[in-house]
């Protein structure tokens, strides 16, 4: 959706639990030598102004990365998410974001391909600036969901991962999300998929997880995971906002599991907005 920008939301609770898969799923893939592809579907701007307008406006970001940001004592995996966040920020200062693909140019070697799409003109200029010099790179202003059917499966590897993150401002992006997840695998069952979804009182987000179960489950190679983490309390009254948020990993690294269940209860503590914040992580694997 052209009106939507992720600089309100950035750093908040969900681009936690959003960017720590992420980078366990990235620092994976580099442990083969044989390069890989990352295709993000729904790329934003690379990275944020904490400082600025939009970030400022709603201040997400204080009850998400900045209720980590002084933590001493944190699992391996979030310690090597906020070592990232921190890099970002090299005065020490928690003043910049790191999005998805900022994340990605930090963790990917110059042999991996990176795919990012975004159709906000703004953001897709600023994100084609950041990127500019990185190699095996193409910065695309087309159809995210679209895209999959030219970039899987990739040449010369048949090693790919693909993050589909989009708003969901429209209820047809829980649809293409199931549909893009479904063709994927049929084009290369191998692919590992991260889809993030949030937490709604919608029918649609409520069903998401167990459609994407079911696709997986015929077509996924190695099985899949799910994770969701729970931070504020239903209103039943007003009904609105973001509960929380999941995500959905076909084909996950099998240290995915473990390397998320000793980070998840530190998270629903910090990030935690009520007595009832929880997480629940389940997997299939074959």
């Amino acid at each position: 959706m052209l009106a939507y920008r992720h600089a309100f939301h950035a750093g908040n609770h969900a681009d936690v639990l959003k960017h720590l898969v992420l980078t366990q799923v990235l620092r994976y893939m580099a442990e083969k030598d044989k390069p890989y592809t990352l295709i993000d579907t729904h790329a934003g701007a690379g990275g944020y102004s904490i400082e600025g307008r939009y970030a400022q406006k709603k201040g997400e970001y204080s009850l998400g990365v900045a209720r980590l940001w002084d933590e001493r004592e944190l699992p391996a995996a979030l310690a090597e998410y906020m070592s990232l966040v921190k890099a970002f920020n090299p005065d020490g200062q928690l003043r910049q974001y790191p999005g998805s693909p900022a994340l990605a140019n930090m963790l990917m070697r110059e042999e991996d391909r990176l795919r990012v799409y975004e159709l906000h003109p703004t953001d897709q200029r600023i994100l084609a600036s950041y990127l500019e010099t990185r190699p095996n790179t193409q910065v695309a202003d087309s159809d995210g969901f679209a895209s999959l059917r030219a970039e899987l499966p990739p040449p010369a590897s048949r090693r790919a991962v693909v993050l589909m993150d989009p708003s969901y401002e429209l209820k047809t992006d829980y649809a293409k999300v199931l549909a893009a997840l479904r063709e994927g695998l049929q084009r290369m069952a191998e692919t590992v998929f991260i889809v993030w979804y949030p937490q709604l009182q919608l029918l649609e987000s409520a069903q998401l997880a167990n459609r994407l179960k079911a696709a997986a489950d015929t077509a996924a190679k190695k099985g899949w995971l799910h994770v969701r983490l729970t931070v504020r309390q239903q209103d039943n009254e007003r009904g609105v906002g973001m509960l929380g948020s999941g995500m959905f990993v076909a084909n996950p690294p099998f240290t995915l599991h473990d390397e998320l269940q000793e980070c998840l209860p530190l998270l629903v503590d910090k990030l935690g907005q009520y007595d009832g914040a929880n997480f629940v992580l389940e997997q299939k694997a074959v």
